[in-house]
């Protein structure tokens, strides 16, 4: 018999047979397999996805703890800098200071 409309079989129910044959459960038994198979390797890879990302933010985080303690070296080397510029010896002539090697900033 030839169906005069093709698209009256579209739909849930479009491709189930009656019966099914001999082969109907262990095709149903291949399909639960291959399921259980996708939901175990889907559920590896969100545990090594979850670790990577645990441990990135790890690294992340002593990488940026190691940061804090550079920069507070650099501005304390910095401002240590800036408080020992100017005078690099003085010696007290008579009643006065008189340093040496001071030199103005611009001459």
């Amino acid at each position: 018999m030839i169906q005069s409309d093709p698209f009256a079989q579209i739909g849930f129910n479009a491709r189930r047979r009656t019966g099914g044959g001999l082969m109907a459960p262990f095709v149903w038994l291949g399909g639960l397999i291959a399921t259980a198979l996708a939901l175990t390797v889907g559920a590896v890879l969100a545990v090594l996805t979850a670790a990577a990302v645990a441990v990135i933010a790890l690294i992340a985080g002593v990488v940026v703890f190691f940061a804090g303690f550079a920069f507070r070296a650099r501005r304390a080397r910095a401002a240590k800098a800036h408080r020992d510029e100017g005078v690099i010896d003085a010696q007290k002539v008579g009643d006065t200071w008189v340093a040496y090697g001071w030199e103005r900033e611009g001459r």
